[in-house]
């Protein structure tokens, strides 16, 4: 197996929808190729959080990652998230997303977890059943520290040292946890690529890591990419400088009353910077209202993140 190269951006793409609330496939794959044209872009997550995945058919679901993949034409590895329930189920989801054309797989704990914690072994045999079964290369997912779906630290050198397990996706979100965890997970597997998922909060994970995998990498890949290289420069004054420029965008988008809200607030980024033509979303999100809606475009402004188109003619 020839690992997935993730040392760089992995935006993790909104879905669009038509206006009465289809997939809009031709909507999809522009952003895709958008994303895609960017030297620093290593592979689009679809179907996660951010792609309201859980809110699409399981035919919609693998009728989208055809799009992407016939979109981005082999420039990067297209990452299903998989979120089935139960382990078989989870398998078996994964199975019919290679056979779509999915590279990797970004495994979603039980989201039963999150309620009730989990047993010792069984997020192992989960990701073992989605490698057997499908062959996507993994990667380990690590929940919130405030949630039960958050993986003790054995939990997490078992999966990172198994078989088919690539990459940790790590939004922990406790900086205790961070920089003790980070290196051991590094030292039971030095192959492993680190990416940080904290969104709202991403400069004190810059420097320790390979990458990011970030619904964020949707509305501003461009100054992401640019963070990346300062982090991984360890280059402190250029990356406090491009996160000071981001600020007013984390704000509006992610310094929000429910992280949820951050999926609508990306599509309305995109809507601001000319990729998205609106911003329909399915329930159960709601819409942010007027208020919020300018509040979201006046940060890009402030950020001076401008319109795709107009950065093009420029160029």
């Amino acid at each position: 197996m020839q690992p997935m190269d993730m040392r760089g951006l992995s935006p993790a793409p909104v879905t669009a929808f038509t206006r009465d609330g289809e997939i809009d496939h031709k909507a999809n794959a522009k952003i895709a190729k958008w994303l895609v044209s960017m030297e620093g872009v290593k592979s689009l997550v679809i179907l996660g959080h951010a792609g309201e995945g859980t809110f699409l058919t399981e035919d919609e679901r693998l009728a989208l990652i055809h799009t992407y993949v016939e979109a981005v034409d082999g420039a990067v590895p297209i990452i299903a998230g998989i979120t089935g329930e139960g382990t078989r189920v989870a398998a078996e989801e994964a199975r019919k997303c290679k056979a779509a054309g999915a590279t990797g797989a970004l495994v979603y704990p039980n989201h039963g977890w999150l309620r009730f914690g989990f047993q010792k072994g069984a997020p192992q045999d989960r990701y073992k059943a989605i490698w057997q079964e499908s062959g996507l290369q993994c990667i380990l997912f690590q929940y919130p520290d405030a949630t039960k779906a958050s993986y003790d630290l054995d939990t997490q050198l078992a999966i990172a040292t198994q078989e088919g397990v690539v990459a940790t996706k790590n939004g922990v979100r406790n900086m205790k946890r961070w920089y003790v965890e980070i290196p051991e997970l590094k030292k039971a597997n030095p192959k492993l690529q680190v990416l940080s998922c904290h969104d709202e909060w991403l400069l004190p994970t810059m420097f320790d890591v390979d990458g990011l995998l970030v619904g964020y990498g949707n509305i501003a890949p461009e100054l992401l990419i640019d963070l990346i290289k300062a982090g991984k420069a360890q280059d402190y004054p250029e990356a406090r400088k491009i996160f000071e420029r981001l600020l007013p965008v984390t704000r509006g988008v992610y310094h929000r009353g429910s992280h949820m809200e951050g999926t609508v607030a990306l599509k309305l980024g995109l809507v601001h910077r000319g990729i998205l033509d609106h911003a329909t979303i399915r329930e159960p999100l709601k819409n942010l209202g007027e208020k919020a809606e300018a509040e979201i475009f006046a940060a890009f402004d402030a950020a001076g993140i401008g319109r795709v188109d107009q950065l093009l003619a420029a160029e």
